[in-house]
């Protein structure tokens, strides 16, 4: 086996991880929508997060690298569309629909992602990927609409309601969060570029969560909370945003985006798991169409 091989292999295992990783932050981003605003969610989120990323840039790195004004600007674009905007919209929709269900939506970020960088930064996606992304789309198709497409086009509300919609803009913002990564990341290591964006990220929030943080009850947030907050920090953020990034230098943004897909079947599944929510034939149906597409779009 060459080292090129044992080397995508070994981002690849992490990818898998990191889906691992972020579809159980819907079930800890569940229990804490539930606890408090989603602004002041976020910022806590992140105020985890930019300590720990902080700790693993000194240690790994010597600290962080100063930035050209480009820089500054692509980290600042990366906090302002992956960490402010997205948990924005994740932890507003957590509060309206189920963890399950949310996470469903992920599956839709491939295609917004590849979509994206071949229209503006011109990567080739033959035939095989096209193929690939179809069929993940068709399971996300299939889970969304809870098994009936052609109804859901008759009554569009039924499947969209406000917490979808939170959901459709947060892979939006994930999708431009992704291809802002790759102008970010020249010049930066993926976790020189994560902290930066963390810490433009946690700025924003605490701009927007200022009044709600000053009239908190911290007496009243329960140790679920806390250490939902702590999961969210540590592996859905830290190790979580570190290693996708580390795919996208490795492997490209529209390959690592793809792996997205993976992240509703982990999420449906601990969701059940965790929180007693339903598991529909829709959803395992269309996990199965969903993995297949992540296996035929990375071959």
């Amino acid at each position: 086996m060459t080292d090129s091989l044992v080397k995508n292999n070994l981002v690849y295992g992490k990818l898998v991880l990191v889906t691992l990783f972020w579809g159980g932050t819907f079930i800890a981003g569940r229990i804490v929508a539930h606890a408090l605003p989603a602004m002041t969610a976020a910022a806590l989120r992140f105020a985890v997060a930019v300590v720990l990323l902080l700790l693993v840039a000194w240690k790994k790195e010597g600290g962080l690298p100063r930035l050209t004004g480009k820089q500054v600007a692509a980290t600042a674009a990366l906090g302002l569309t992956g960490i402010f905007l997205y948990n924005l919209c994740f932890f507003g929709a957590l509060g309206t629909m189920p963890a399950g269900r949310a996470a469903l939506f992920i599956a839709l970020n491939p295609i917004v992602t590849a979509l994206a960088a071949a229209v503006l930064l011109r990567e080739r996606l033959h035939a095989v990927k096209w193929a690939g992304i179809a069929l993940a789309f068709a399971g996300a198709a299939i889970v969304i609409t809870r098994g009936d497409p052609v109804a859901a086009l008759h009554d569009i509300g039924q499947s969209l309601g406000k917490g979808e919609l939170l959901m459709l803009c947060a892979i939006s913002s994930w999708a431009a969060y992704t291809l802002v990564g790759r102008a970010a990341l020249k010049g930066l290591t993926p976790v020189a570029a994560t902290t930066y964006a963390a810490l433009w990220g946690l700025l924003f929030l605490l701009v927007g969560a200022g009044r709600d943080l000053v009239a908190l009850q911290w007496s009243g947030i329960g140790w679920q909370v806390w250490a939902s907050l702590g999961y969210l920090g540590a592996f859905g953020t830290v190790l979580g945003f570190v290693w996708y990034y580390e795919g996208v230098k490795a492997i490209g943004a529209s390959r690592t985006a793809v792996f997205n897909n993976l992240v509703p079947v982990f999420g449906i599944g601990l969701a059940a798991l965790l929180l007693g929510e339903q598991v529909l034939a829709s959803m395992v149906a269309g996990g199965v169409l969903v993995a297949a597409g992540v296996t035929l779009t990375n071959r």
